[in-house]
């Protein structure tokens, strides 16, 4: 038997965060499952994704962990639709004065922009479909 071992991607810089982007590419998820945890400037993404590591077309459970988040804006996306399915198509990073531009972009021309002082960002996988 052989034992299953699942990935966790940290991403200090702008390459790794790349790396989680195309990782995240076309994951699908609900609006539910997005949350800021303000108070530890935290944004959670709960995604299914494919694994790209075999040509099995696995599905994947991942968190995408943001850490050190001081704001979050949303556009084009109904947070009272929770229910509503959305898939990310890309993560971008804008380098600012103060630190960095998270812009998360959507399907159906929804986004999310959260800004923090550094990069610190992690993807898991928790499962296997």
């Amino acid at each position: 038997m052989s034992k299953k071992y699942l990935a966790k991607i940290l991403a200090r810089d702008l390459n790794g965060l790349n790396i989680i982007s195309l990782y995240c590419h076309k994951s699908k998820l609900k609006i539910s499952d997005i949350k800021f945890l303000k108070k530890n400037k935290i944004f959670l993404l709960s995604l299914e994704r494919n694994s790209i590591k075999d040509e099995k077309k696995q599905k994947v459970l991942s968190i995408c962990k943001f850490e050190f988040i001081d704001q979050v804006k949303s556009k084009n996306i109904n947070q009272y639709s929770s229910e509503k399915s959305l898939f990310l198509l890309a993560i971008d990073t804008i380098k600012t004065v103060n630190g960095y531009e998270f812009n998360l972009l959507f399907s159906d021309n929804g986004f999310i922009t959260l800004t923090s002082e550094i990069i610190e960002v992690a993807l898991e996988d928790l499962k296997e479909f």
